[in-house]
């Protein structure tokens, strides 16, 4: 079997890759980082440290690379087995004209298999907008023919994969051993290939909410609570009692979302946010704040991880004044070589909290939310 994966970064080599390897899958990476195409193509190998409660270093090998601005890509679409990508959302829009292209010179050649493609982003229903994206650059002629042969699977992915700190080997990704990978079965074309941590459900909603309203928000509470204290990384954050107790708040008022929303069990989602938590204070990761809080308009949209739930928590009547003060607290984030992050506080210099919450999030600038944030935004200034 054969993968083509889009994003040779950290997550593509660490998650998706060396889980499409490990279950043989020959994978061809495409990325633009020339360099890291070369030495991959090189090397057809790298190294992933593995940590939990133990370190151990796997090697992944088979794999190959080649730049996804170039005909290699489309050649390898064309008679691929599987498409995934971890490109980050805002990449998606950009690679949907390279698939679209590869789509088309598939079914000129006649390749009549079936084709699936898999978006592993942090975002809701993420393979789905690929799929648009690619029908709006794919003939007409052909849709049709899309419509049959190519499964456009939706997907919830988890894994914190940090910066490597191998200064000697670029290649070398460090990963946490936790990791989670479930994909709507409903959406494959042909065979459903055998992955292992691959898994499938036919209610992928209820996963994708319940990674971004606990995982998602209570990496972002701890990286935007933890920047006001001077905390570097999410370990130091999450070791301060009272940064803990909040981010566990916060994601016991979203968990009440999924709760009434899912009929999630309470028991086992409260173990759930306790096994979250402990993965924030791994020893061996060092995951800095200023990775987890960077793009912070793109996590204050009103589908992400702090207005999504917060939406939630107005719709069912419940608790939310912990997730309030998150929000307020990204208001608060400052990053120079982040121009989110310097946009968003020009725009507040200029027109003053809440008209920049309402343009940023959609939250009413008159509703009660958003005079409770712009209070405690004045209260943590």
């Amino acid at each position: 079997m054969k993968a083509v994966h889009f994003g040779a970064g950290n997550i593509g080599r660490g998650f998706i890759g060396k889980l499409l390897s490990d279950a043989n899958v020959a994978v061809t990476f495409a990325d633009v980082d020339k360099p890291l195409v070369d030495q991959l193509s090189h090397d057809q190998s790298y190294k992933v440290k593995v940590v939990g409660s133990q370190c151990q270093v796997d090697t992944v090998t088979h794999v190959t690379a080649v730049n996804s601005a170039s005909q290699d890509v489309i050649d390898r679409i064309v008679y691929t087995d599987l498409v995934t990508t971890a490109v980050g959302p805002n990449v998606l829009d950009i690679i949907a004209k390279t698939i679209a292209t590869g789509l088309t010179q598939r079914f000129e050649a006649n390749n009549e298999k079936s084709l699936n493609i898999i978006a592993c982003e942090n975002m809701v229903r993420g393979t789905t907008h690929l799929k648009n994206e690619v029908y709006t650059h794919l003939d007409e002629q052909y849709h049709a023919r899309a419509d049959a042969l190519v499964g456009f699977v939706d997907s919830a992915v988890d894994r914190i994969v940090p910066p490597s700190e191998a200064a000697n080997d670029p290649l070398e990704v460090t990963v946490e051993s936790f990791s989670e990978w479930i994909v709507d079965k409903q959406q494959f074309k042909g065979d459903i290939p055998v992955i292992e941590g691959m898994e499938m459900t036919d209610n992928l909603m209820a996963f994708v909410e319940r990674k971004l309203f606990t995982l998602n928000t209570g990496h972002i509470m701890t990286a935007y609570l933890g920047a006001l204290k001077g905390h570097e990384t999410v370990r130091d954050a999450i070791e301060d009692n009272e940064i803990r107790e909040q981010v566990k708040a916060a994601m016991q008022e979203s968990g009440e979302v999924l709760i009434k929303r899912y009929g999630f069990d309470r028991e086992v989602h409260n173990a759930y946010i306790e096994k979250i938590l402990g993965r924030f204070a791994n020893p061996y990761l060092r995951d800095e704040i200023d990775r987890v809080g960077r793009q912070p308009i793109r996590k204050l949209g009103k589908n992400d991880r702090l207005i999504k739930p917060l939406l939630g928590t107005i719709e069912y009547g419940t608790e939310n004044k912990t997730l309030l003060k998150g929000i307020a607290a990204a208001f608060m984030y400052t990053n120079e070589s982040d121009p989110q992050a310097v946009e968003l506080q020009t725009s507040l210099k200029e027109k003053g909290l809440r008209p920049t919450l309402a343009h940023y999030t959609g939250i009413d600038a008159d509703s009660k939310e958003a005079k409770t944030i712009e209070t405690i935004f004045l209260q943590l200034s």
